[in-house]
């Protein structure tokens, strides 16, 4: 019996098919499906971890503030953002995580940043005010319903304002299967450039890619 292919989750398409199958020892067996539509590659449902297992990976992150090492590894979406916002320039910081910085670091160079983050920073009204930017690192690959939530995120910045992503991009199809990103399990949703050239299209954005796992979007000022 056929069986109907899912759809994308982060276009809705039904041009959804087998992309690979994880077959590393001591790596979660899982499928990838991509999406012919929008290049996404993503995990089925299927094999999600539910929350609390989800959690228990997050909880193993040690990333904090004064943390010089994490602080350059953020200043990869920090420093071209932070030069593209006006003065006075009010921002969200969406997954924060449990050690938040990003809001420090734009704070310092005079920029206000709320904090958000499902598990660690569960403001809900922080997700219900414009801002004239957004900055999300290390987010959307964890992301079930990436569309959902871009298209929520894209729907509170301001005109003219900026939306700034950090996620490792897919490459070619040789590369990954050897792909570190896909060892973490709460990895389910992997972006190509044509993932974010589609998002770009879909909702008239302007896109820049800032080396290989930073992507500026901006909105259109009218």
């Amino acid at each position: 019996m056929n069986t109907v292919p899912p759809l994308c989750p982060l276009c809705r398409s039904n041009q959804t098919h087998r992309y690979h199958t994880e077959q590393r020892a001591k790596v979660l067996p899982r499928d990838y499906l991509r999406c012919g539509n929008c290049a996404l590659v993503f995990v089925p449902a299927v094999f999600h971890l539910d929350a609390a297992a989800e959690k228990a990976v997050y909880d193993q992150h040690q990333n904090l503030p004064d943390d010089a090492g994490y602080r350059k590894f953020l200043g990869r979406v920090f420093e071209p953002l932070q030069q593209r916002l006006q003065p006075g320039a009010a921002g969200l910081d969406f997954g924060c995580g449990p050690g938040p910085t990003l809001a420090l670091m734009f704070a310092e160079a005079g920029f206000s940043c709320a904090n958000y983050d499902l598990y660690y920073c569960h403001q809900p009204e922080h997700l219900s005010r414009p801002y004239d930017y957004i900055v999300s690192t290390e987010v959307v690959e964890h992301l079930s319903a990436p569309g959902q939530v871009l298209c929520q995120l894209i729907g509170l910045l301001k005109p003219g304002g900026w939306l700034g992503l950090m996620t490792k991009r897919l490459t070619t199809d040789a590369a990954f299967a050897d792909w570190h990103y896909t060892l973490d399990p709460t990895h389910i949703s992997f972006f190509a450039d044509d993932s974010f050239r589609w998002l770009a299209a879909r909702y008239q954005l302007d896109l820049e890619f800032c080396g290989p796992d930073v992507v500026l979007l901006q909105k259109p000022t009218a």
